[in-house]
């Protein structure tokens, strides 16, 4: 398979730079994967389309400031780290992106403000960085007040205010993303209840959304790729309501990789654990029904799980679908149910 393959035309205009201010009246493409027949329906519509024996699967991590502006001393122009995860126990040292990068190699310091700074330590692959914070103070309150939500490149404006809330889901518990689980953004308390008043079993899982949800690929050639490790993990109450479904309605792609990695990886039962898992055309899935959710970018790691899970034809059909009937694309966009 050729990345290419996963390719297809968006116009600018259709990428979303704000959300609605209803989480629930976004658009809902419905895709039926036997036949390829698509209804349009709005998000609101969702619980119709759950039912008793059904569980739909969250993924509750939450998204925390990972953007840093700060000064490089003896350079001009801002530079920014973008924080990816810890990388040791107390976590004063992380793995992070740094921009410029050729400005930022080890041994330089930048000044987030007059209480936070960090050094750069080392350099590896693909522009990560380790960086040792300097904090006077308690560092999530220094995070919190010095950094900015970790908006993807494709929203041209800068975060306001109100990103705080609503780049994060209702349900969000975990604190461990730079980049939030979009198809739960949806979501409200209203449409929840409903699913589970329908007689559908709530269960929550955790991925820690970072470099393999939002990296590139880098080959033409699609198993050529791999992705980087994400940190998942079901609990025990969580893992009973997941065996116990007649469905499972995954929520988002990162649900639907918890799922899988946790099917491959000894069953749907209680574990934590890192995943590399590239879902592409012809993977067999082992516990995903049906999934919800939102427009991906073209031939992105997120694209080829929705095809995969959905079919090839069928689901480029409906992104040719959707562009013509102008739906939203990307993280504050509309969303699709693959049923």
């Amino acid at each position: 398979m050729r990345l290419s393959e996963f390719d297809y035309h968006l116009p600018d205009e259709l990428i979303a730079q704000q959300p609605l201010e209803d989480r629930a009246a976004s658009r809902m493409l419905v895709l039926h994967r036997d036949s390829g027949r698509i209804e349009d329906r709005r998000f609101a519509d969702l619980p119709e389309y759950i039912g008793p024996g059904d569980c739909l699967a969250l993924n509750n991590t939450r998204v925390f400031p990972a953007r840093l502006f700060g000064r490089k001393p003896g350079y001009d122009r801002q530079v920014e780290i973008f924080l990816l995860k810890p990388a040791a126990p107390d976590r004063m040292r992380w793995s992070a992106l740094a921009r410029p990068g050729r400005h930022l190699h080890a041994g330089a310091r930048v000044e987030f403000s007059e209480r936070l700074s960090c050094d750069i330590l080392e350099s590896g692959v693909r522009g990560e960085r380790v960086i040792q914070f300097h904090c006077d103070g308690d560092l999530d309150a220094e995070l919190e007040a010095a950094g900015h939500v970790p908006l993807p490149p494709y929203i041209h404006r800068p975060d306001e205010a109100g990103d705080r809330d609503r780049y994060q889901t209702v349900y969000a518990e975990k604190r461990g993303s730079v980049a939030a689980p979009t198809a739960g953004l949806h979501f409200t308390p209203e449409v929840l209840a409903a699913c589970a008043a329908r007689g559908a079993e709530i269960s929550k899982v955790t991925l820690h959304v970072g470099l393999a949800t939002f990296q590139p690929l880098a080959s033409e050639e699609v198993m050529a790729n791999q992705l980087h490790e994400e940190t998942y993990e079901i609990c025990g109450v969580n893992a009973e309501r997941l065996r116990q479904a007649r469905r499972i309605v995954a929520v988002g792609t990162t649900t639907v990789r918890t799922l899988e990695s946790a099917a491959l990886n000894g069953g749907l039962e209680r574990q934590t654990g890192e995943t590399r898992l590239f879902i592409y055309p012809g993977f067999e899935f082992k516990a995903t029904g049906a999934m919800l959710t939102n427009f991906h970018l073209p031939k992105s790691s997120l694209l080829l799980l929705v095809c995969a899970f959905g079919g090839v034809e069928h689901v480029l059909n409906a992104y040719h679908y959707a562009v013509d009937q102008r739906y939203r694309f990307f993280s504050y966009g509309d969303c699709m149910l693959v049923v």
